[in-house]
């Protein structure tokens, strides 16, 4: 069986650190499916949901990311996330609540440093809902 090792990291913790039949990870050009062994290559990383196939579990292992970098190697993916959180720690009406709030910053930002921090915390609060509504459609189906 071919098996790759991900890493998915984000500013503030290590989010993933294991094997992977499959990845599909939210890039500035659309996602993008990767297999082992597949050429290398980098890519800016949108806000989305990273989707992991790990070796002898049916369900794919879920992960919101709000932007950061990917690298793949032949035998390995990493992702630097800006912001990652697995979709067992989140929750509909907390990222809600964070997307009201960062917009609300984003109008009222005096500065560049302010609107930048503010443009982080929306994609964060985004790339969970995304993830959120992923997760639904896949129990709809």
């Amino acid at each position: 069986m071919n098996i790759m090792q991900v890493e998915v990291v984000s500013n503030e913790q290590h989010i993933y650190s294991g094997k992977a039949t499959f990845v599909v990870v939210p890039t500035v050009t659309g996602e993008l499916g990767i297999y082992p062994r597949h050429e290398p290559i980098m890519s800016l990383v949108r806000p989305g949901t990273l989707r992991l196939t790990s070796p002898g579990q049916a369900e794919e292992i879920l992960v919101a990311v709000s932007g950061g970098l990917l690298e793949v190697q032949p035998d390995k993916l990493t992702v630097l996330a800006d912001v990652a959180v697995r979709s067992s720690e989140m929750d509909q009406a907390r990222a809600e609540e964070a997307k009201k709030a960062a917009e609300a910053r984003i109008s009222q930002a005096q500065d560049d440093e302010a609107l930048a921090k503010a443009h982080a915390a929306l994609a964060a609060a985004i790339a969970q809902l995304k993830t959120l509504d992923y997760i639904r459609a896949q129990k709809n189906k």
